[in-house]
């Protein structure tokens, strides 16, 4: 069988890890790009929860894409356009942005050529197509190089669920409120009751559904291959799910990947939160970042779910910690007050990055 070879850099990103590809070396049609993609991940047949005969991990973590190009737009430098290979289904989704894989954006377009590097370090506007907001990234490029180890002169950042430490790369969201959804709260409450059960709708950045954990009968601690194994709880969370889809302006979500659920509990180990999040039916060893920038935001808002579970901190300046099943994710947000309505100006995390290869795909050419 013929197969198409493919420039390809597969990169880690936070906790995520995936294939990056210019724009240029893929198809301009979507069907033809999103078979080329699924070839890639899951090999010829496609739909092989295993993905044995492609380059993916097997999980939804590790069947990212980004693809990269030029902006030609006057605020930003670089359009990133994220896909999700939803692992077992056969298919490929952009109904969301991924902040993980985001982290890795820069240093691809500098590798690939896309983008100068600058010294000590580079930073570049990223115009995130799938829902048109936007992320200022910054860089540690010593000498022009981009730099992924942590050492005394670039500094270091840890992220929870990642081996080790790296080189910090500073990711402002700017203005991403309601970028998928068309408002903060979309449905224009702080709570709906929905089948039975409060819940707070919210996207700064990312769709999310928050709830509180002991209105399903757990605790919220429990380990995410716990959580998987409760049919029950997964087919209340999908209900609640498919139901609030129309309510916060997404439509019918049956095959969608957003909005992601997010049941939430006390904090344990000194953070703001205790979150479980179900990307929407697989449960997240660690949290999205966007993810985590939503349910910080929502811990904010008086009357929200969270409200009275959440622990906010006496000084903002350190941030907000969203603790998770791996971790903690550390969430910084710029408040404005206007009208007497909170709104978030800014939301910026730290992560790392590494190049983990660089070379060729070959996608078999199917008939």
């Amino acid at each position: 069988m013929p197969q198409r070879a493919i420039p390809v850099m597969q990169f880690r990103g936070g906790s995520s890890k995936g294939l990056f590809f210019k724009a240029t070396d893929l198809p301009a049609d979507e069907t033809e790009r999103h078979r080329l993609i699924l070839a890639a991940m899951e090999g010829g047949g496609g739909g092989d929860p295993r993905q044995i005969d492609g380059l993916g991990g097997a999980t939804s973590l590790t069947s990212k894409v980004a693809v990269v190009s030029l902006s030609d737009k006057p605020d930003t430098d670089l359009d990133y356009l994220f896909l999700q290979v939803v692992v077992g289904a056969g298919r490929v989704s952009d109904g969301q942005n991924c902040g993980n894989i985001l982290a890795a954006v820069l240093p691809f377009a500098i590798e690939s050529g896309l983008f100068p590097a600058g010294s000590p370090t580079t930073t570049a506007r990223i115009n995130m197509v799938n829902t048109g907001g936007i992320c200022e990234v910054t860089v540690q490029t010593p000498g022009g190089v981009v730099e992924y180890a942590s050492n005394p002169a670039v500094g270091s950042a840890k992220v929870d669920g990642v081996p080790g430490t790296g080189a910090p790369i500073l990711c402002n969201y700017l203005g991403i409120a309601g970028s998928t959804c068309g408002a903060l709260l979309p449905t224009g409450q702080i709570r709906n009751r929905v089948n039975g059960i409060e819940v707070t709708c919210i996207d700064n950045g990312m769709p999310e559904v928050i709830l509180r954990a002991a209105d399903f009968g757990v605790t919220g601690y429990e380990s995410p291959a716990e959580l998987e194994a409760d049919e029950s709880l997964k087919r209340t969370l999908e209900g609640i799910r498919l139901a609030v889809g129309p309510l916060m302006n997404l439509g019918d979500v049956t095959n969608k990947t957003v909005p992601k659920l997010c049941l939430i509990a006390p904090p344990r180990a000194g953070g703001m939160i205790s979150t479980r999040t179900f990307i929407p039916h697989r449960v997240h060893e660690a949290i999205g970042v966007l993810g985590a920038v939503s349910t910080a935001t929502a811990c904010l808002l008086p009357g929200s779910v969270a409200d009275g579970i959440a622990v906010l901190p006496k000084n903002d300046d350190s941030g907000y910690s969203v603790e998770h099943p791996t971790g903690e994710f550390t969430v910084r947000l710029e408040q404005n007050v206007q009208n007497g309505m909170m709104e978030i100006g800014k939301s910026g995390v730290i992560r790392t990055a590494r190049l983990l290869s660089r070379g060729e795909v070959l996608v078999p050419l199917l008939g």
